[in-house]
């Protein structure tokens, strides 16, 4: 062994010496390193700002840091279904190596737009209902991502679980999103079967939605993860104050926000784990015709005590037993 290490260690200082005389091979591993990444975000709220937090730091965790190897372009549709399209034309012909859509319009008008690169989705609710993939097994195309299909039965029974005497729920939500369309039909279901007569109320702009949510007679309200009424929830968080009634939530940001409880994902998570998936795209050539969509596996009960006092209810001692989080 002795004799062979000085040979070793020739041959290693070789093998450097040629890398360094072949600067083209040292500049085309830079290269390879480098990503440019595109990301169309439907509106800014904190759940979907979650979401990209989450991707960028999944981008991070494997090797791609924004000003050293990475470029990032971020674009913000403000809630504007011509805005997201129009943000999805310049990603199409723009040299990104990746672009990434945070909800469903967003990412609806850069499944239509981009067909030379891989897209990712993530804060989309259903897929496949969306015509972004074939199925969730088998996307096929150039898109993938993960779904944020909440357990809308379980969120649905926290209401009688929180206000025992309900007979009604409200649910508000945008009557432009597929997402939330879903979402709706799941809860009306969930809502007979628990006895709950449903009053729907619809907005078609975030500015709609206060009087929206004071119009409420319900004894509770429900509000999915809907995107236009999510940037306008603090409408809605005093319209459930002044009713006195629980406002139940589709994810956990909302409720940290002031809604009383959820039984939901979290979006940083969410975001992570597409990045997750951009990660072998870039690095390893996988690609997303034969990534399945992903959900995520674990969903969290949270509950704001702070909340509940301004809405005049008492958390069952049982629920809080069974919270991941409780918000004092």
């Amino acid at each position: 062994m002795k004799r062979l290490l000085p040979v070793a260690a020739a041959a290693t200082t070789a093998a450097l010496l040629l890398t360094g005389c072949g600067s083209g091979g040292e500049e085309k591993s830079a290269e390879a390193k480098k990503a440019t990444v595109g990301i169309s975000q439907f509106v800014e709220h904190p759940s979907l700002d979650a979401a990209r937090e989450g991707f960028v730091q999944a981008l991070k965790d494997g090797g791609y840091t924004e000003g050293d190897n990475l470029t990032l372009d971020v674009q913000n549709a403000s809630g504007d279904q011509a805005t997201a399209t129009n943000i999805a034309s310049n990603f199409a012909s723009s040299q990104d190596d990746l672009v990434l859509g945070i909800a469903t319009p967003s990412a609806q008008s850069l499944a239509q737009a981009v067909t030379d690169k891989p897209v990712l989705f993530t804060a989309v609710t259903d897929p496949v209902d969306a015509g972004l993939v074939n199925s969730n097994d088998a996307p096929g195309g150039n898109v993938t991502g993960t779904t944020d299909m909440n357990p809308v039965t379980e969120q649905i029974k926290l209401v009688k679980q929180l206000k025992p005497g309900a007979k009604s729920v409200g649910i508000i939500y945008s009557s432009g999103e597929t997402n939330s369309q879903i979402q709706v039909e799941e809860a009306k279901k969930a809502a007979q079967a628990e006895g709950l007569k449903v009053e729907e109320k619809t907005v078609t702009t975030t500015a709609e939605v206060a009087q929206a949510a004071e119009s409420f007679t319900t004894d509770a309200i429900y509000v999915p993860t809907d995107n236009k009424v999510v940037a306008g929830l603090e409408a809605v968080i005093s319209a459930a104050e002044a009713k006195k009634i629980p406002l139940i939530a589709g994810e956990g940001d909302s409720v940290e926000r002031g809604a009383l409880a959820t039984e939901g994902i979290n979006y940083k998570d969410l975001g992570k784990q597409t990045g997750e998936m951009a990660v072998r795209i870039l690095k390893d050539g996988a690609k997303p015709g034969e990534m399945a969509v992903e959900a995520q596996k674990e969903t969290k009960l949270v509950v704001n005590a702070k909340a509940a006092k301004a809405m005049g209810v008492e958390i069952p001692q049982s629920l809080r037993d069974k919270a991941d989080q409780v918000i004092e």
